[in-house]
């Protein structure tokens, strides 16, 4: 099998949005992110390095750029999602406020771009009714505190600060909503895991409900029979054998029916899940499987699973198809299930347990697994005998 792994093995190329970074990849990703939103920050640390201040005003800066810094990484970068409470917003907030037209005014020009910070942090921590009105108050305070030094410095950065303030509106605001929607498939996972269970009790009770009622009323009524009637009490102890062991092969059944998934209804989950996931996804609307063995359904079902979590979990991928096909080859029909995405791939050289355990199940229906990096992604292909004429429709 030419398998290269995103169980366990490969990480996303960037850092979900809203979400802490996982693994040091993501941390490094995010890092880069922030440094090169640090660039603002070169023409204060050039100034503070030409030697143009007194030692004590160089000190002074040095001292107040730190703290503008910190408490701009601490409010942004920390509060984007997972949000501190109002008033450490304030709090923070309040440090950059006086910081930047302090630094600007008494040190000069050179440090106006501490505004754009500023407006950074009010659109991506305030909400938005209180940003519409930050955003264009930094922008303001910037203009008035660069005319004491360098009036066309400011009016250059006014439309910078203003635009950067309010694109991070909506980068707060898209935050938001993807930790809501998350909140939001975590309870809809919850609530189908909980209806399944009510269906579970539900038909359990129907197959078990007649059985063990017959079984305790044959039970009395052989109790009954017993001293007197032992011929007619061995009767009913053998209906009572026959309709247990009925009972246990009803059970056998459903249990049986309730394990092995299901292909239909595996296409109709993955498209579900690859278009929450942000994915645009190709996938048979008619799989047209009628004539496969069960087995030969079952392990492709649990092969299509194992592949769209892989998408969804760790490719990256914006793009995902699912196609059904059915070949002919020298060993016979065979059905071919490919899953093809354009993320990252995996980092890996081992095969994960998913896949590895996918490839014995498909071992020992008689298919096989081909999982491997291509030119634009990575693609899943499994195979297995098939039985029948029918043509097998594709992904539109």
């Amino acid at each position: 099998m030419n398998a290269t792994t995103r169980d366990g093995h490969g990480a996303p190329a960037h850092t979900p949005v809203g979400r802490a970074p996982r693994n040091r990849r993501e941390l490094l990703a995010k890092i880069l992110w922030i440094g090169v939103w640090l660039v603002f920050l070169s023409s204060p640390v050039r100034d503070l390095a030409g030697g143009g201040h007194t030692p004590a005003a160089t000190v002074a800066g040095s001292l107040g750029l730190t703290a503008f810094v910190g408490a701009y990484l601490t409010l942004v970068f920390r509060n984007i999602g997972r949000p501190f409470s109002p008033r450490v917003v304030l709090a923070l907030g309040a440090v950059l406020g006086v910081l930047a037209p302090v630094l600007a005014f008494t040190l000069g020009s050179a440090w106006l771009g501490l505004f754009v910070y500023l407006s950074v942090a009010w659109g991506a921590t305030l909400p938005l009714r209180a940003a519409y009105w930050a955003v264009p108050a930094s922008a303001a305070a910037m203009y008035l505190t660069g005319l004491h030094s360098d009036e066309k410095e400011a009016r250059g950065l006014l439309l910078l600060v203003l635009l950067i303030g309010f694109a991070m509106t909506g980068v707060s605001q898209l935050v938001r909503t993807t930790v809501e929607l998350r909140k939001a498939r975590a309870t809809v996972a919850q609530l189908a895991a909980n209806e399944e269970r009510l269906r579970l009790a539900r038909d359990l009770h129907d197959l078990l409900g007649h059985s063990l009622s017959l079984i305790t009323l044959k039970s009395e009524l052989a109790g009954r029979m017993l001293p007197d009637h032992p011929d007619r009490a061995a009767r009913q102890i053998a209906d009572i054998e026959q309709v247990s062991r009925q009972a246990l092969a009803d059970v056998r059944e459903a249990v049986t029916g309730y394990r092995r998934p299901r292909l239909a209804a595996e296409l109709a989950g993955a498209q579900v899940a690859l278009t929450a996931a942000g994915v645009v996804a190709e996938v048979p609307a008619e799989p047209g499987i009628a004539g496969l063995p069960e087995e030969a359904e079952s392990v492709l079902a649990w092969a299509l699973r194992e592949a769209v979590t892989n998408v969804v979990r760790h490719s990256g991928a914006d793009r995902c198809a699912v196609r059904l096909l059915r070949r002919q080859t020298l060993d016979g029909p065979q059905l071919e299930l490919t899953v093809e995405d354009n993320g990252s791939g995996g980092s890996g050289t081992v095969p994960g347990n998913g896949l590895t355990g996918l490839t014995e199940r498909l071992h020992q229906a008689g298919g096989t697994l081909e999982a491997g990096r291509v030119r634009h992604g990575f693609r899943l292909v499994a195979r297995v005998p098939a039985a029948g004429p029918a043509d097998i429709g594709s992904g539109a």
